[in-house]
């Protein structure tokens, strides 16, 4: 961790990271690897850190899902939370961050986030953010889609979060499903201006219809 010494109006000694933090929540819903793909590719970002909470849910799914370990997933953060731990830094609006990602997001957690019912460290970290004015995108994982799951969603958008579902795009040629993570989630990133080498923005390349 790099600290900065910088002095206040007071000309007391203040130190702060000057990474910027950005929290990752990651739900119950399948896709398991999208939470896990973008957390790879922060790691090529030294300027950034990453914050993580596992909900539960998201537990089963990355052991139902991937090859990977919990331990090995929670290796990937900078910091790692206790979801049940609702008082920890993450709770608090003081805890600068320049936003959260939660991915996947489970119909539960939309739910949650929507209606104010923040009852785990994830829950409530996405009502700071949404109070704090930051930045939430909320990646939801399910089909078809209910009336309530709809509503959840507009609820949501109204409330100022960015409602980003995993689709998959074709304009880009993906060779794999690797391709198609990296897209999905190089859209995600992008919102925060992080570049993500492999993302394919539309007409990247020259247009010769």
């Amino acid at each position: 961790m790099v600290l900065i010494r910088k002095i206040d109006e007071k000309g007391n000694i203040m130190n702060y990271n000057k990474k910027k933090r950005l929290v990752i929540g990651m739900s119950g819903a399948s896709g398991a690897i999208l939470g896990i793909t973008l957390l790879e590719l922060m790691k090529e970002h030294t300027d950034w850190e990453t914050h993580l909470v596992i909900s539960k849910g998201a537990q089963l799914t990355i052991r139902d899902e991937t090859e990977y370990t919990l331990d090995q997933v929670k290796e990937l953060a900078d910091y790692v939370y206790d979801n049940n731990n609702v008082g920890d830094a993450l709770a608090s609006g003081t805890f600068r961050t320049e936003g959260m990602v939660v991915i996947p997001c489970s119909m539960k957690t939309a739910a949650g986030i929507a209606n104010g019912f923040s009852d785990n460290l994830l829950l409530r970290t996405a009502d700071v953010t949404i109070k704090e004015g930051r930045k939430l995108i909320v990646v939801p994982r399910e089909t078809p889609l209910s009336t309530i799951h709809l509503r959840n969603m507009l609820l949501l958008a109204e409330a100022g979060a960015m409602v980003i579902p995993p689709m998959v795009t074709y304009y880009n040629q993906p060779a794999d499903i690797e391709d198609m993570n990296r897209q999905i989630v190089g859209k995600i990133l992008d919102k925060f201006d992080i570049e993500v080498i492999g993302f394919k923005r539309w007409k990247d390349k020259e247009d010769n219809r």
